[in-house]
């Protein structure tokens, strides 16, 4: 969810209550497989409540999930001075890394290609910053590049979650890390 003034200090521990009660059930079972009820009884909280904070399940676990944006955005622009073309920085593949926990809810926010609830926010995201950052050069190809980045990084991203590519968290780190140098050099 994005936010654009400050929270309601309540409104925060509630909503940080159902996110880490939403993370706690699909520890358990799919996310498909989660109730409500089971959802509000763990979280302390009233069903209207949780209504109050969200239309539906998936908008909480969007927004459960929302950090690993946050997270594969910075990691991807975690390098200083002139990129290696061939390793990633170590804080991508500790990206990767980290997501095995919630591998399966990540998988059903994100469908293979990068679509998804999930690959909707990712994308939007990592396009406006690779945007800004391609403005701010000067480069007279940035919504291209921009656009380019978003979609491959979300692509590979999710076919990884979803077994469709075979590699490590560090492996695929440096393929993808690769990928996303040449489209930056290419223009």
């Amino acid at each position: 969810m994005t936010r654009g003034e400050p929270e309601d200090p309540r409104a925060a521990r509630t909503r940080s209550r159902l996110r880490a009660a939403l993370l706690a059930e699909c520890a358990l079972r799919p996310l498909a497989e989660v109730g409500v009820a089971a959802l509000v009884r763990r979280a302390g909280v009233g069903r209207a409540t949780f209504y109050v904070h969200y239309p539906d399940l998936e908008a909480l676990a969007v927004d459960a999930c929302a950090d690993v944006v946050r997270e594969a955005v910075e990691a991807l622009h975690s390098w200083q001075g002139r990129p290696d073309p061939v390793r990633a920085p170590a804080a991508l593949a500790e990206f990767f890394a980290s997501l095995t926990p919630h591998a399966a809810l990540y998988r059903a926010l994100l469908s293979p290609g990068g679509g998804g609830p999930l690959g909707l926010v990712l994308h939007r995201d990592l396009r406006e910053y690779s945007l800004r950052e391609r403005q701010r050069a000067g480069a007279a190809d940035a919504p291209l590049v921009a656009s380019a980045v978003a979609a491959t990084f979300a692509g590979v991203l999710a076919d990884w979650l979803h077994g469709l590519l075979e590699a490590g968290p560090a492996e695929i780190a440096d393929q993808v890390w690769q990928l996303l140098v040449t489209l930056h050099a290419s223009r």
